[in-house]
């Protein structure tokens, strides 16, 4: 079934600024998709000038995301996913991979971007036995996405949070740290984070490339440091291999041998 979703109205088209470029709808543009603008498209392009290995690492923070999404079902046995900061839809979105493999999967999606919401509708076909629904909330409110999240999904039972490439968007790292933590906060024992960000200290290029994008007028993007990144994960378990790369996480076998990008995630059970 379908369960609600904001429903888009005139004003969320009138809140879609299309004279400034926007991360989800850049990473749309670099993933192959249609939902975006000039000024996206030109601001991608500038980027990739730079840096065109931003291309790959945004492939790689998806096939990231697949694989953990994979594993937290058929290996952990999740079947409630909390998908904060969801982006545009593209292929292999959460209930995609999970239903694929378990449809009584539950998933709530949640961003406030307006053209995110105006997309909303393309995130909610659910399989029969599973549900599918959207949230409009902002990331720096977790109390909101909670409370509506649990009109949804049972918080009293296992359940995984997945943040891909949205904490960047808090600007202060303690911050977005106690955003992670009230949110797992709220989940019981056997519930999994799945974070992916991308990271400084790897490849200087990119970090050139993201720093002039943060210049620009978008809204920015912070790199972190690995230890930023794993310190989310602090008081958790974490799933082998922990902290790496998103190409070395658990890579399909078949597939070539991964290079490392300047993007980190890992995958962890909260005891």
């Amino acid at each position: 079934m379908t369960d609600h979703a904001t429903t888009p109205g005139p004003e969320a088209h009138q809140k879609i600024d299309t004279s400034v470029p926007h991360s989800a709808r850049i990473w749309n543009y670099w993933l192959g998709g249609e939902d975006n603008y000039p000024v996206d498209q030109e601001a991608g392009d500038a980027y990739t000038a730079v840096f065109p290995g931003i291309v790959t690492i945004a492939r790689s923070s998806r096939a990231f995301l697949r694989r953990n999404i994979t594993y937290l079902v058929a290996e952990a046995g999740i079947r409630q996913f909390l998908d904060v900061g969801t982006g545009l839809p593209t292929a292999d979105n959460t209930h995609e991979v999970a239903q694929r493999i378990a449809p009584e999967s539950r998933i709530v999606y949640v961003d406030n971007d307006p053209l995110v919401v105006l997309h909303a509708r393309d995130l909610l076909h659910s399989t029969r036995e599973g549900v599918t629904a959207f949230v409009d909330a902002d990331v720096l409110d977790p109390e909101r996405i909670l409370a509506a999240a649990a009109e949804t999904l049972d918080l009293t039972r296992p359940t995984a949070l997945v943040l891909s490439n949205i904490l960047g968007h808090v600007a202060d790292h303690d911050r977005a740290r106690s955003i992670v933590t009230r949110l797992m906060e709220a989940l019981p024992s056997g519930s999994h984070l799945s974070i992916n960000d991308g990271s400084r200290g790897i490849d200087p290029v990119f970090e050139q490339a993201q720093d002039a994008y943060n210049e620009s007028g978008a809204v920015p993007y912070n790199l972190r440091t690995v230890d930023e990144i794993t310190a989310y994960f602090d008081g958790l378990e974490l799933i082998e291999p922990g902290v790496v790369s998103v190409p070395l996480w658990r890579p399909d076998p078949t597939s070539a041998t991964p290079e490392p990008v300047g993007e980190h995630g890992g995958l962890a059970r909260k005891p």
